[in-house]
């Protein structure tokens, strides 16, 4: 089948791209055979690679079964294996799973959920979610107002109750040191300051990406926040909600990204790596006694009609187990450490990289003016579109977002499938490498001309 001249979908610009043909592994090509390395895994999600025989042979066996079943006609034994795979991986308590088919679903459940909690224990004044700015917890209104991220929010801030924010612990860009403690504190203390000026007893939860995603560029905490914003969140009753839609399935070394630290929310959320880009799947797992609360009082006033696709759980449930048998955490976690050095060698050559961040194979680098300052480049040179264009004419793919909310700064997501190699580190790096002296000459000549 020939491309159509004219496309009839749309999606965020009218931008077109070359026309799919097939993956396999960490690779895709085009319909003319070029070749890419899909080195942010499409938006973070395509964890084990495309098309693993293991999981295309799963969905087959159930597509000769069901595709389709009804939760509220029949349960199904994919739906209720991953589920009961998805508790054994989460932490103590957290036993109670609720499937959808997204991020931006599994953020929407999680509010929800907790909301009709704090209903159910006579605490109905609780409401507001506290979030961080800059963040990103999906594009539905009630997801959208935890949002920090002004391109993305504003023009639907009529439409929607923005809820409270805190700034995102961002060390690098204050000048502080993510090691220090001190710097922990002093970033996780602005969230007892925001829930005082809030009012505690109108504040129903915290959320927050263990490790960051798309907004912040895969940003680790400093030492001590995580397990501070736990300690202030139980002191005042408040709900944590970790956002692991991205950190979530193995990515960062841990298949939840929060054992990092050794922390346990009382509701998590996971999509994208979960089915691996297979079938669209996210969950929301919860504190069996929160949803002990909602069910005892009257039950979950909430759902979607793939929830729980028996076909979608199938791709779910083999996307786990590939990821067990081929020990493929551990593979993100040392092939990680290899990539992010790698990473930091190209800022040893580059002034122009201002930071490089993450954790396994959730990595990401910086672009500055000026590295001392942290100053950010010019917007007006659209970096975060051009170098990834530069890099995608290279065959490498890669993701990006502007770093300061939205506004300026341009930072570049790496993040591979797990079952990378070292040769596949050496390709994506020989790749940045020729994008970014190729993006250099580009700013080199603009400014020739503009002077």
């Amino acid at each position: 089948m020939s491309r159509p001249e004219t496309s009839h979908l749309f999606y965020q610009s009218r931008q077109r791209r070359p026309m799919l043909d097939q993956a396999r592994g960490v690779y895709m090509w085009d319909v003319d055979g070029k070749r890419y390395l899909d080195g942010s895994s499409g938006a973070m999600v395509c964890n084990i690679g495309h098309s693993n025989p293991r999981v295309l042979g799963a969905m087959r066996k159930q597509m000769d079964k069901a595709t389709f079943g009804y939760r509220l006609h029949f349960e199904t034994e994919p739906a209720e294996f991953l589920a009961a795979k998805t508790a054994s991986l989460a932490p103590e308590g957290l036993d109670k799973v609720f499937f959808v088919s997204g991020g931006s679903e599994a953020v929407e459940s999680a509010i929800k959920l907790a909301r009709q909690n704090a209903i159910a224990i006579g605490e109905a004044g609780r409401y507001k979610v506290i979030s961080r700015d800059p963040s990103y917890h999906g594009c539905t209104l009630g997801a959208l107002a935890l949002t920090g991220y002004a391109p993305l929010a504003d023009p639907f801030e009529p439409m929607m109750r923005v809820m409270p924010k805190i700034p995102a612990p961002r060390a690098y860009l204050d000048g502080l040191d993510p090691d220090d403690e001190a710097t922990g504190r002093h970033y996780a203390d602005m969230l007892e300051q925001k829930i005082l000026a809030e009012d505690p007893e109108t504040v129903l939860a915290f959320i927050v990406e263990p490790i960051g995603g798309a907004s912040t560029g895969a940003l680790v905490p400093p030492r001590g926040y995580m397990r501070r914003i736990r300690e202030i969140c139980s002191r005042y009753g408040i709900l944590l909600i970790h956002d692991e839609v991205m950190s979530g399935g193995g990515r960062t070394g841990r298949f939840f990204a929060a054992e990092h630290w050794d922390v346990d929310p009382d509701i998590l959320v996971i999509s994208k790596g979960f089915a691996a880009g297979y079938a669209p799947l996210g969950a929301m797992v919860a504190h069996k006694d929160i949803v002990a609360n909602v069910l005892d009082a009257g039950g979950f006033l909430h759902g979607f009609t793939y929830a729980g696709n028996p076909l979608a759980c199938a791709a779910g449930l083999a996307v786990v187990e590939e990821i067990e048998r081929e020990g493929l955490i551990r593979n993100a976690a040392d092939t990680g450490a290899l990539l992010k050095s790698e990473l930091n060698k190209l800022m040893d050559r580059y002034s122009i990289i201002g930071d490089v961040r993450g954790e396994g194979l959730l990595l990401a680098f910086e672009l500055v003016e000026d590295r001392a300052t942290q100053q950010p480049l010019a917007k007006e040179l659209n970096a975060f579109n051009e170098l990834v264009d530069i890099a995608y004419e290279n065959g490498l793919i890669i993701y990006s977002r502007r770093t300061r909310g939205g506004h300026s700064g341009d930072h570049f997501l790496i993040a591979p499938p797990m079952i990378s190699t070292a040769d596949h580190v050496g390709e994506i790096i020989e790749g940045l490498d020729l994008s970014l002296r190729q993006f250099l000459d580009r700013i080199s000549q603009q400014r020739a001309r503009a002077s």
